[in-house]
């Protein structure tokens, strides 16, 4: 016990002796050692630079103060995260970057061919302008069919069929019967031989028809033009009316190349445009052609239009259904135009918006997703119209990963748009202050009746009438005049008009009412602004609304008659606010 006892107390004596050495400096030592790595620490490049944003639009982020491009208001600086980022940024590490390739490149102005050219694919199809029919003069029975499969070489004068047609075989006996009587009565022998001229009888048939005094049951059919038979519409056995046709021909000695051109490449194409033109069939060869014909109409299944070129085929070495491949020069390119390209690699599309990640700082890995508008299509760049400009860095390789990162991080990305924050926004644009003039004030009471008619409307799921009603608003908001509004009203007042119009042009009931919201959120803000209203209007929201981020109207009545669903769920939603 005793050794126990002295065992415990030197392991205490030791324990303390430790403690002492370690932490015995106190303060003295502590704050010497936090001096030092105070001074040590370099704080430089730890600041991001300030970004400007508009109150009623946060989605506007400039590097620099000045007026909002949508509206016209003043900018504010930008909220930061406590770590410093701007709202929509996020970090990644240097180790998930390297493990995920993850490259970037600096976008610029593009004037080189290979980002000035719009690649297209297609195939050959016969020219239909040189098509014929091949038809029978007279009806009658296929005793013979010549010419029977597709691909067969006919030429001019070749005999295609031969008809047992009895008309020909009467109009025959009357000929020979107004041969001897054509002293007599030259005007029937005549009328005779022009019957026969038009079932397409040649002078040398019909003079031997009458020389013979002989009647022929069967007749040849000759063909009136060179080409392929391209189809056969009859058989021998089958029996033919006068006109009916027997075989298609085409003359492949030109063929059409035509192709698919998908709705942003339009605007680079135009009539009499050169196209070189490649094949797998001849590999190392190009054709030279024009642009003959844009189709008018976009077929809306695919998103295309027809543009085709004519080829000259005279060794045949086209045939149709073989595929191609044209290249065509940009319009925009040809004119001189810079435009910034991308490689393919660094677009995330969701079918509504499509995606870039921009890295925002030189030297650290931060970035932000960003919104582009897509042109033209050229091999695996895209042409950006929208979104970024000269010297932006953008992810190049491993934009999934890059996304996913602002996803786990809770940023805006591909699937998320950030909709909590455009609930803010909604909310904030519908309380914005506006300036109107007495006039102005006047003309939107004047508007009320036809709002509050078209809300009804949908209450009552009446699209025709929902129609006619935005048309009659419309036409009351178009007589404000643009000289009596500031710049924010303007663009509120001419959005308003835009949405009515959709409005008034669809009869789809779903559809108007998605219009509706936006109408709302355009148009209720200047309802707000005005005054002198002789009754209480109600700002009334359903959160259900709007795939569940809510949405806003205007009733006269407290209560609620929802416009969004109608009979379906008549009284959700509730009065968020008042109109005095």
């Amino acid at each position: 016990m005793k050794k126990n006892i002295i065992y415990i107390l030197l392991a205490l004596v030791g324990g303390l002796l430790v403690g002492y050495l370690i932490f015995g400096t106190g303060s003295d030592g502590s704050e010497k050692q936090v001096s030092e790595m105070s001074d040590s620490h370099d704080h430089e490049g730890e600041t991001v630079a300030e970004m400007w944003t508009c109150s009623m639009h946060p989605q506007i982020m400039q590097p620099e103060p000045g007026d909002c491009p949508i509206c016209g208001m003043d900018l504010i600086p930008a909220e930061s995260t406590s770590d410093g980022l701007a709202a929509n940024q996020f970090t990644m590490t240097e180790n998930a970057m390297a493990l995920a390739n993850v490259q970037t490149t600096t976008v610029g102005n593009a004037m080189n061919m290979e980002a000035g050219t719009v690649g297209l694919s297609g195939k050959i199809m016969e020219n239909e302008e040189a098509n014929a029919i091949q038809a029978s003069y007279f009806d009658g029975r296929i005793e013979r069919l010549n010419v029977n499969y597709k691909g067969q070489e006919v030429n001019k004068g070749q005999l295609l069929a031969t008809i047992y047609a009895p008309k020909l075989v009467a109009a025959q006996q009357e000929l020979i019967t107004a041969s001897s009587l054509k002293e007599s009565q030259p005007a029937l022998y005549k009328a005779v031989r022009n019957k026969l001229k038009l079932w397409k009888l040649s002078e040398k048939q019909i003079n031997a028809i009458e020389t013979s005094g002989n009647v022929r049951e069967n007749f040849p059919i000759y063909a009136t033009v060179s080409g392929t038979v391209s189809e056969v519409l009859s058989a021998e056995g089958d029996y033919v009316k006068q006109g009916q046709p027997i075989l298609k021909m085409s003359n492949l000695n030109t063929v059409w190349a035509t192709f698919d051109v998908y709705e942003n490449q339009i605007s680079e194409l135009e009539k009499g445009q050169d196209i070189t033109i490649t094949t797998n069939a001849y590999p190392g060869k190009e054709f030279t052609a024009t642009i003959s014909f844009i189709n008018p109409v976009l077929d809306t299944q695919t998103r295309t239009v027809k543009v085709r070129a004519t080829l000259k085929n005279d060794k045949g070495i086209f045939k149709p259904g073989m595929f191609v491949t044209g290249t065509i020069k940009g319009l925009n390119d040809r004119s001189g135009t810079s435009q910034i390209t991308v490689p393919a690699s660094s677009v995330l599309w969701t079918g509504e918006r499509s995606l870039v990640y921009v890295k925002t700082a030189a030297e650290k890995p931060i970035f932000e997703m960003r919104e582009v508008t897509l042109g033209a299509k050229s091999g695996d760049n895209y042409t950006i119209t929208d979104g970024l400009v000269p010297g932006d860095e953008i992810v190049t390789n491993g934009t999934f990963t890059v996304d996913a990162a602002a996803q786990l991080q809770g940023k805006k990305s591909m699937m998320n748009k950030g909709e909590a924050k455009m609930k803010d926004e909604v909310e904030t644009e519908m309380n914005m202050t506006m300036e109107l003039s007495e006039s102005v004030q006047q003309q939107l009471k004047g508007v009320l009746p036809s709002y509050f008619a078209m809300k009804n409307a949908f209450v009552e799921s009446d699209s025709k009438k929902v129609s006619q009603l935005a048309s009659e608003m419309n036409i009351k908001l178009a007589t404000i005049k643009k000289n009596d509004l500031g710049t924010m009203e303007q663009k509120h007042i001419a959005k308003s008009k835009e949405i009515l119009n959709m409005i008034s042009e669809s009869d789809d009931l779903e559809n108007q009412r998605n219009h509706f919201v936006g109408l709302n959120q355009t148009i209720i803000p200047l309802f707000k602004n005005a005054k002198g209203f002789s009754n209480i209007i109600f700002v009334q929201k359903c959160p259900m609304a709007n795939s569940n981020k809510g949405a806003s109207w205007l009733s006269t009545k407290e209560e609620i008659r929802n416009p969004y669903y109608g009979d379906a769920m008549m009284t959700c939603g509730s009065v968020i606010d008042s109109i005095q």
